[in-house]
């Protein structure tokens, strides 16, 4: 691990077109190979992965899609949003009570807000602050929650809860605006932000700040971001992607992926009844393309795994040309405003180390966190890092806010 202050997308696609393409192909032996990984002693077994839910509301994105957003407050507070009742949609009204970090979690390209699942858990009670004079008992403890941050987790467009898509309008650019209506939805005039994004979570956060810089200044009357976190992302040159291929025979394959993508698209119905077929296939292509760690636990591959099954294949496909066209290189100088928190998987087939060095090294106020036998999921590959991380970034916005206050 290494750290610029001294320390130093296709999965969704290959699980797709693999599992599809397997059918009926060495079963026997399919089964056998999963079947060794998943006998090994597994420690997040009993892990509710997928069942951790907080708040649930209704935000409308910009052309009328409905994006499914759940908050965690503080056990302290009541649980609703911005102007919204549970289950409802958003709009406007009065801030939530007390005066709280929020922290925003945009997850990747064919997966759901559930990738964030061990940062959810870890973060829901651990960022707490001291209050003076909190006292003993139940009131002290209240008060002392007033210091938590509340935590929102989103689903993308046309991917888990959210609402489907035009196909024209699966693009980053869109993305943003989309992480631009939960801002306004869910955080209260004035209140500050820490955005966290990965993969192309990370990329909508480069496209919120390339379409709308304004929310990054300090003093505006509008939720202000005063953090950012990239886990796993790239702000471009994704054409030179190589998925651990050899750069001759990556070169070959690059140009066919687009259109066997959306050929396998307008074969929606029979392309996912043929995924769902070929799900320990489409295991071992997760365990192999996303993760590194070989003691990786099968219960976690096989939950990214079923996200990425349950995202439909015209949706890999509608959404593959703007990851591939991704260019949002100007926009780091409004993520320069703050600090910021990159980490990356040293094995990452999708999106290589360097690209994560690249964004840390135009920033001036960079923590860089390299994991060097890490894949591309870190949130779930190495969840104490990532976590770790945002603790330290918190930290450090808060250590911001106290020297300007001295």
């Amino acid at each position: 691990m290494v750290s610029k202050r001294g320390r130093r997308i296709g999965i969704a696609g290959a699980v797709a077109g693999v599992g599809a393409a397997g059918i009926g192909a060495a079963v026997g032996l399919r089964r056998l190979a999963v079947g060794r990984v998943r006998l090994r002693p597994d420690p997040d077994a009993d892990e509710p992965f997928g069942q951790l839910r907080g708040n649930a509301l209704t935000v409308l994105a910009d052309d009328g899609v409905p994006l499914h957003v759940e908050i965690d407050e503080p056990d302290d507070a009541p649980l609703t949003a911005l102007g919204t009742k549970p289950g409802g949609s958003g709009g406007s009204g009065g801030p939530p009570p007390g005066d709280r970090l929020t922290i925003v979690f945009s997850h990747g390209y064919a997966l759901n807000q559930d990738t964030w699942h061990f940062q959810r858990r870890d973060l829901r009670y651990s960022l707490d602050s001291t209050v003076p004079g909190g006292g003993d008992g139940a009131r002290g403890r209240r008060q002392a929650g007033r210091g938590r941050p509340r935590l929102v987790f989103w689903d993308q467009r046309s991917h888990g809860r959210s609402g489907r898509s035009k196909p024209t309008h699966a693009t980053i650019e869109q993305t943003g605006e989309d992480l631009y209506a939960v801002l306004r939805a869910t955080v209260r005039p004035g209140g500050e932000v820490v955005l966290v994004g990965h993969s192309m979570g990370g990329m909508s956060i480069m496209a919120l700040a390339d379409r709308h810089p304004e929310v990054f200044e300090a003093g505006r009357d509008g939720p202000r971001v005063v953090g950012v976190a990239l886990v796993n992302t790239s702000c471009g040159n994704l054409t030179e992607m190589t998925l651990g291929l050899p750069m001759v025979l990556a070169k070959v394959l690059r140009p066919l992926a687009p259109g066997t993508l959306r050929g396998l698209g307008r074969r929606a119905d029979l392309v996912d009844r043929a995924r769902a077929l070929g799900a320990d296939l489409a295991f071992i292509v997760t365990r192999r393309m996303a993760f590194a760690d070989r003691r990786v636990s099968p219960t976690v591959v096989d939950f990214l795994e079923q996200m990425i099954r349950a995202t439909p294949i015209d949706v890999i496909a509608e959404f593959y040309p703007a990851l591939i066209a991704h260019d949002k290189l100007d926009a780091l100088e409004t993520l320069g405003r703050v600090p910021v928190l990159v980490v990356s998987g040293g094995e990452d087939r999708l999106t290589p180390p360097e690209h994560g060095r690249n964004i840390a090294e135009a920033l001036p106020d960079a923590e860089y966190v390299e994991v060097g036998d890490a894949g591309h999921v870190l949130p779930l590959e190495y969840p104490g890092v990532v976590t770790g991380g945002l603790r330290r970034l918190v930290d450090r916005i808060r250590a911001g806010r106290e020297e300007r206050s001295a």
